[in-house]
């Protein structure tokens, strides 16, 4: 997923991320600093479903428009597990192998 935010306050004539941390603050919903600079940045940490709704109210828009979906390029990462797999530590090549009696993670 894309953060789509700096783009949908553009089309809104908003240009500052301060303005829109007042027009935020406005609607009921503070934010520090250190968070609407990672919202503006294109790179947030989180965004809580209720932050999400009043972002959208005041920039009258859907969650999708600040969410764009984008293509997962699946070879890219099937070659980050083999990197993983591949890591060395020392001078032995790091296994990674299941221990009867125990079930892994989730797939």
């Amino acid at each position: 997923m894309k953060w789509n935010l700096r783009m949908v306050a553009a089309q809104r004539d908003i240009w500052k991320a301060s303005e829109l941390q007042r027009m935020l603050a406005d609607a009921g919903l503070v934010i520090s600093a250190g968070k609407m600079s990672h919202l503006w940045s294109g790179r947030p940490l989180t965004v809580r479903l209720d932050d999400l709704d009043v972002i959208c109210s005041v920039l009258q828009c859907t969650p999708a428009d600040l969410l764009v979906p984008e293509p997962i390029d699946h070879s890219q990462a099937n070659n980050v597990d083999e990197q993983a797999e591949r890591k060395v530590v020392g001078d032995s090549p790091v296994v990674l192998r299941r221990r009867p009696g125990r079930s892994g993670p989730p797939l």
